[in-house]
């Protein structure tokens, strides 16, 4: 039988592989373990099992977990997120005693937020309502030319609530209200595509094939509209009514399509936006949607609830 060859010297290694510890290289040598077995990979676990990458450290002064300071704030009825920025740009915000100067921060509720010198409350859940918006109001904060806003009109018990969207100055119908920015932004957002419906009433005596521009998607000025649903549904007098749907909100979107066929709008009635409709709501009324059915609709995660009976409320006439 033939007798097997003779083993290595210890001390030779196959071709091509440089020692563990290589004096090439610079700085301290690398640790041999692990590195010479098979399958396993330089500074690995014993068994091929690679090293973990060390998770990045967080900046100074930052917390890697909870919500963007900015957003605690608005979520405790404090300010807008662009206003509590400001604040804390002005010095205004200290965080467990100390001032911050740039709102790249996140907070969770072990960590004390004071502004002015007074802490502020705890955030409360995510919450939605629906609003009756009537025709007349501007659907801003402040109007620059004193004209009456929709928080001029609103109940005085509703928290601080943000519009998702608009509606301009003539048209009224429905308009969804929340405390929560996260939410605004995903209902704003053009990726979701919800559908808009609108009852549009237009003067003179259209018919279908007038909105076939419309139905196909027009450019005005440069800009181009989205193609549009849009139903004849009845003629009433001089005027005539159709039913508008479209997935995007531009600047007065459905006046100016209708202006570019001929038509003009003389009232403009938003009826839903995604699942959440109108209904029989009346002008100037606000009704919370379900907790739940906020959830289910936008995919939220269950928190604590708010009351769980909508309530409907109408804000009563000042004295004059």
């Amino acid at each position: 039988m033939a007798r097997k060859p003779p083993s290595p010297p210890s001390d030779s290694r196959p071709s091509g592989r440089k020692p563990a510890a290589a004096t090439d290289r610079k700085g301290p040598p690398r640790p041999a373990k692990g590195s010479s077995k098979p399958g396993g990979k330089p500074g690995g676990k014993p068994g091929g099992r690679p090293a973990r990458t060390p998770a990045p450290t967080p900046a100074e002064g930052a917390s890697p977990d909870g919500d963007r300071i900015a957003k605690v704030m608005a979520r405790a009825g404090v300010a807008s997120r662009r206003d509590a920025e400001k604040m804390i740009a002005e010095g205004r915000v200290r965080v467990n005693g100390k001032p911050i100067a740039s709102p790249a921060l996140n907070v969770t509720a072990r960590d004390k937020v004071e502004v002015d010198g007074k802490a502020i409350s705890a955030p409360e859940p995510a919450r939605l309502w629906l609003y009756h918006k009537p025709s007349g109001l501007v659907t801003t904060t402040r109007d620059e030319q004193g004209r009456r806003t929709i928080f001029d009109a609103l109940p005085e018990d509703l928290p601080r609530v943000m519009t998702v969207g608009r509606l301009d100055l003539n048209s009224e119908g429905l308009l969804l209200l929340t405390n929560d920015g996260g939410i605004k932004r995903r209902l704003e957002l053009p990726s979701t595509g919800w559908l808009r419906r609108y009852r549009v009433r237009v003067k003179g005596a259209p018919k279908d094939e007038d909105f076939a521009a419309l139905r196909e998607g027009i450019t005005l000025d440069g800009e181009t509209f989205q193609p549009m649903q849009v139903t004849l549904d009845r003629q009433q007098g001089a005027n005539a009514w159709a039913t508008v749907g479209l997935r995007e909100g531009k600047n007065r979107e459905i006046r100016r399509a209708m202006e570019a066929v001929g038509l003009s709008v003389n009232r403009l009635i938003r009826i839903s936006y995604g699942p959440f409709q109108l209904g029989q709501l009346k002008a100037g009324e606000v009704e919370e949607v379900r907790p739940k059915i906020m959830r289910d609709q936008l995919g939220l995660e269950a928190e604590t609830p708010p009351p769980a009976k909508p309530v409907r409320r109408v804000r009563k006439p000042r004295n004059s």
